[in-house]
């Protein structure tokens, strides 16, 4: 069982506050509805270690769901924005997009 408390439900919410950061054009996460409501749930969904819940599993695998959305839906638009086809691209720039370097002419 998963408690709110356990390492891996704070880890996780870390890893949704650090997203939310990346994603949003606030700086300040604490005027950011979304964090409000995000950590009013895991304060909701906090139990003591007596209590078996199945509640605080799922509320743990929800979380950890929406913060792989989060991530990789931002690593999908920075991908998507590098190579993104631009048209007909040079020698040059497709060589260098790939990690090569062409010889130069000597003059």
């Amino acid at each position: 069982m998963a408690t709110i408390t356990t390492k891996p439900a704070l880890v996780t919410l870390r890893q949704l506050l650090s997203e939310l950061r990346h994603q949003s054009s606030n700086k300040k996460l604490a005027e950011n509805q979304m964090v409000r409501y995000i950590l009013e749930q895991y304060r909701k969904y906090q139990t003591t270690d007596q209590q078996l819940c199945k509640a605080a599993d799922e509320m743990h695998f929800k979380a950890k769901t929406y913060y792989n959305y989060l991530h990789y839906s931002r690593k999908y638009k920075e991908i998507n924005a590098e190579f993104k086809g631009k048209g007909e691209r040079t020698v040059e720039d497709t060589a260098r997009m790939v990690g090569f370097k062409l010889p130069h002419d000597p003059k």
